[in-house]
């Protein structure tokens, strides 16, 4: 019989997060973006600029260390496939960033965007003919640290000639109508920034000059030294608006993960450190005073980069007071992220009296949310059992199901592992390996670490199963044979993202 559960775990070291502290990533250095640009429509309207507006953000983001992938004028066919293989790279990213400029449409509270080849008769037909905002959101979703998706598609509807009652085939909504342009609002996963060239509804400009007026704000802007990205993409706003005399608004969506990170300057020594409390203490300054301004204006992740910063006990800044206020402001604007680390303030007592019921509160708000980190810790909780709260097998399964889901990397494993132990009602080895590579692509070093020494912990049937998984996505030419020698161990490498050697 494989070693108890709780035994693996702290093996792995893959116990509930150490308090503030990230995992122990080994993040892939690359920057890579998907660059789409749709200006030649064969059957509606051109677009003057979408195209070279693709082509010169894509140039820029170049000259910032990205791979860039550019989809000039594609056809579906080709399109699906530019976006799939993009999808696949993305796992092992540093960053992810997609830009598309072209027509955008909203159907039934569907956002479709349309390739040049796109025909229609009736509007019950672009579900086969167009991808979706939601295939972007899935090309980058499992990046390891940064996931933007960039829209500058909200110009006016090209097919408002088609039938509109035939609308109502696609959502069964008496009251839908095809709109003059604009996108509805996406809903992106935790750590994800969506922007909008315009706010959801409203039409954004293709622009007379060279470029849109949006895509002319990110070329000047994304090449800003020494500017954190979120205050970039406020700048990018500020400059949209001042063109178009505040009749184009850019709009946010989502939210950046809460690791402060430069496209231009002052990034490469921050962007290795894993720890927040460090890395937000790492800003110089003038970064300092930009997270300063923007947390004055009651933004949600700089009072949280602020809380870390307090917390960063090197520092001269060190003030577990300010944290907790910080981190409270945070909180009360509906940061998942903000109630998790608040919580784990109470619970151990820092900047604040010792109160587990309210940081067990504070814990449920955040999983809720479906922050992962405080889902994972909550199944520990149910696992190991803790103050006034019954230990709880049953609850912690489900937990750790549903953090493992949304990819957290300790629940991806911890799952595995109780999936192999039998231990999850309905599961088999596949699902067991699924999490176990999903695990892998995500870039955690301790489970490369124990899969390469320690493969014996798990049943043959798992190992088998996960062999399978690598040789079918390419990364494995030998025998399934359950036994992880070097040809295996060299696929589970390759998998994680490293060069092979």
């Amino acid at each position: 019989m494989n070693a108890p559960f709780h035994r693996r775990m702290a093996a792995v070291g893959l116990l509930a997060l150490t308090i503030f502290c990230l995992p122990a990533w080994a993040f892939a250095s690359a920057r890579i973006a998907l660059v789409v640009g749709m200006s030649k429509y064969e059957n509606v309207n051109p677009l003057v600029n979408a195209a070279s507006d693709a082509e010169a953000v894509g140039r820029t983001l170049e000259t910032l260390g990205f791979e860039v992938t550019f989809s000039l004028d594609q056809k579906l066919r080709d399109l699906v496939k530019t976006v799939n293989q993009f999808s696949f790279r993305a796992e092992t990213a540093d960053i992810a960033l997609v830009y598309y400029a072209g027509h955008g449409v909203e159907i039934a509270g569907q956002n479709y965007l349309i390739p040049t080849d796109i025909q229609l008769t009736r509007a019950s037909e672009i579900g086969s003919r167009a991808i979706t905002v939601t295939n972007l959101l899935e090309a980058v979703n499992n990046a390891r640290r940064l996931r933007v998706v960039i829209l500058d598609s909200c110009r006016n509807n090209p097919f408002l000639n088609l039938p509109e009652n035939d609308i109502e085939k696609i959502s069964r909504l008496d009251d839908v109508e095809l709109r003059q342009g604009g996108l509805a609002p996406p809903s992106p996963q935790q750590g994800t920034l969506v922007v909008y060239a315009a706010k959801a509804g409203e039409i954004a400009f293709d622009g007379k000059g060279g470029h849109s007026p949006f895509a002319a704000a990110l070329i000047d802007q994304l090449p800003a030294n020494g500017t954190e990205i979120g205050m970039m993409f406020r700048r990018v706003r500020d400059e949209v608006m001042l063109e178009t005399g505040n009749q184009q608004e850019p709009h946010f969506y989502g939210s950046l993960s809460s690791i402060p990170y430069f496209l231009a300057g002052g990034d490469d020594q921050i962007a290795a450190i894993t720890d927040r409390r460090q890395a937000w203490g790492s800003l110089a300054p003038a970064q300092e005073m930009q997270l300063a301004s923007l947390a004055n204006q009651g933004d949600a992740r700089a009072l949280m980069g602020l809380g870390y910063m307090s917390l960063n006990p090197d520092s001269a800044k060190f003030d577990p007071d300010k944290a907790f206020r910080f981190f409270s402001s945070a909180a009360e604007k509906g940061d998942s992220e903000a109630m998790f680390e608040l919580g784990k303030l109470y619970e151990k007592g820092i900047g604040t009296e010792r109160d587990f019921a309210k940081a067990l509160g504070l814990f449920r708000k955040s999983a809720d949310l479906g922050f992962a980190d405080a889902i994972n810790d909550l199944g520990f909780l149910y696992f190991q059992g803790a103050e006034g709260l019954k230990r709880d097998a049953g609850k912690a399964i489900q937990l750790f199901l549903q953090a493992a889901d949304l990819r957290h990397p300790q629940a991806m494993y911890n799952t595995a592992a109780l999936i192999d132990d039998g231990l999850v009602p309905g599961k088999t080895p596949e699902d067991a390996a699924q999490y176990l590579y999903d695990s892998l692509r995500s870039g955690v070093s301790d489970v490369l670490d124990q899969l390469s020494r320690r493969p014996e912990q798990f049943k043959p049937a798992t190992r088998k199963a996960l062999q399978a998984l690598l040789k079918a996505n390419g990364f494995y030419a030998g025998a399934i044979d359950g036994a992880f020698g070097k040809g295996t161990q060299r696929s589970m490498s390759l998998a994680f993202g490293n060069q092979p050697v």
